[in-house]
């Protein structure tokens, strides 16, 4: 992996970006304008590029106060044997280490804006790794998911209906 090359920020093409979720199975309901507004809302976005090409991304988002670690995606190629799923572009087996070095340095990003708490959702496979970074479970966390967009969604109609 001594190709990887890293970067902090900086413009990222949305078609690059589609074609690299497209190519780890990740599923995204997502305009180009939508991808482009969600690049541009992150504090911090981290690539990663092997000779070039796009294998990883990771990005945290910041109120301020708190942190969050958002998304970190390694093509699976890139994880090395272990890997069981390789689906969504889950970390499952950082061989190469270039999945952790995305995540420092979002986390270290966030710390240098002042941020002193980061939170982290995980995947069962994705456990270890975040672990590995220093992330411990939070007794009670129970993460959920509203979908706002999209047909057979009547909780999402609901809300919607309901604040109006």
């Amino acid at each position: 992996m001594t190709n990887v090359k890293f970067a902090v920020g900086g413009k990222l093409d949305v078609r690059e970006l589609d074609e690299f979720y497209g190519r780890v199975n990740h599923e995204i309901d997502a305009t180009p304008q939508q991808l482009s507004e969600m690049i541009d809302r992150s504090t911090v976005f981290v690539t990663a590029r092997n000779d070039g090409q796009l294998i990883g991304i990771a990005r945290g988002v910041s109120d301020g106060l708190r942190g969050w670690l958002t998304e970190c995606k390694l093509d699976p190629a890139y994880q090395g044997p272990a890997a069981v799923t390789r689906t969504d572009g889950r970390i499952e087996h950082d061989t190469s280490g270039v999945a952790a070095e995305m995540a420092r340095r979002v986390i270290g990003d966030l710390q240098e804006r002042g941020i002193t708490r980061i939170d982290v959702m995980a995947w069962g496979t994705e456990v270890d790794f975040l672990e590995e970074l220093g992330f411990r479970r939070s007794g009670g966390l129970v993460g959920m998911t509203l979908r706002t967009h999209g047909p057979g969604r009547p909780a999402a109609d609901a809300a919607v209906s309901a604040a109006r």
